[in-house]
């Protein structure tokens, strides 16, 4: 059964609910009535354009947070462009990327202790041929030394003199991503790796982190070291301003060049207030 609605008592409740107080059976009574409806849909319109906006709001953050919408691509604009490969990424050919407008590349050398990525003798010795400035990185390990990393990453990569400074990739892996290891700890070999690179390189190292890991292992100690930054939902500045080197941007990047078992490729952006020769090893 149908109910009609009595649009005059609808209005006299939202005439109370909006601070009315007519005299009854009186026209202007009936006048208040009308006014203190109309606020109220007028309220109500604006309540349902707020869920409207909250709810396009909440799905297009799902978007991003599931890699359906990049953002980050509307701010990077003719920023340099780089991109970070290893061994997933199989045989690249470096001039086909650089064909593609990519300007820097940097490639994984080395893996704690004794690991050495088994692309990097062949990448780096390709990127030559080209006019890409290049640099290497290296994956911190929680379960060695930093001294010992350290001797990795320059035996593996040798001398540096005209590529860019050296990496270190920072990042929670296998268990630790639930059972992040002790901060001094950390702390305390990332300090013996970092000195020994400078050492070798007479250049500070710069750190590869998202901001969760930089808060929870580097602000401190690390604050005065160039700061590769990874964020590929949002824009950098959200996090870290303009306090950044690097930009990784993007983890589902699709370019030419390259045949590994990964289809994407990761890519960054250059800080504009920085120039690739601030990055190149003297």
């Amino acid at each position: 059964m149908v109910e009609l609605v009595d649009t005059y008592a609808l209005g006299a409740y939202a005439a109370r609910c909006a601070g009315s107080n007519p005299v009854p059976g009186t026209i202007y009574d009936r006048a208040m009535y009308k006014s203190g409806f109309l606020r109220f849909k007028t309220i109500l319109i604006d309540l349902i354009l707020l869920a409207i906006i909250g709810c396009a709001g909440f799905a297009c953050y799902n978007m991003i947070r599931e890699r359906k919408l990049f953002v980050n691509e509307w701010f990077v604009g003719s920023m340099i462009k780089g991109v970070d490969i290893s061994s997933y990424q199989g045989e690249v050919n470096m001039k086909s990327l650089a064909d593609q407008g990519v300007r820097f590349v940097y490639m994984k050398a080395t893996e704690g202790s004794s690991h050495k990525d088994e692309r990097f003798a062949a990448n780096w010795a390709a990127v030559k041929e080209t006019g890409l400035t290049a640099g290497a990185y290296h994956f911190f390990s929680f379960e060695s030394s930093g001294e010992t990393q350290a001797e990795n990453y320059i035996k593996a990569v040798g001398d540096l003199t005209g590529r860019m400074i050296p990496a270190i990739d920072v990042e929670l892996y296998g268990d630790f991503e639930k059972n992040p290891p002790e901060h001094d700890k950390v702390v305390r070999e990332l300090k013996v790796l970092a000195t020994v690179l400078e050492d070798e390189y007479k250049e500070k190292p710069m750190f590869y982190a998202s901001k969760e890991i930089y808060d929870r292992y580097l602000k401190d100690d690390f604050s005065g070291y160039p700061k590769w930054v990874r964020n590929v939902f949002f824009p950098v500045y959200l996090e870290f301003g303009g306090d950044w080197t690097i930009w990784q941007y993007k983890d589902r990047g699709e370019l030419e060049g390259y045949n590994g078992e990964e289809k994407y490729i990761d890519l960054d952006v250059l800080n504009p207030e920085k120039s690739l020769e601030d990055l190149t090893v003297k």
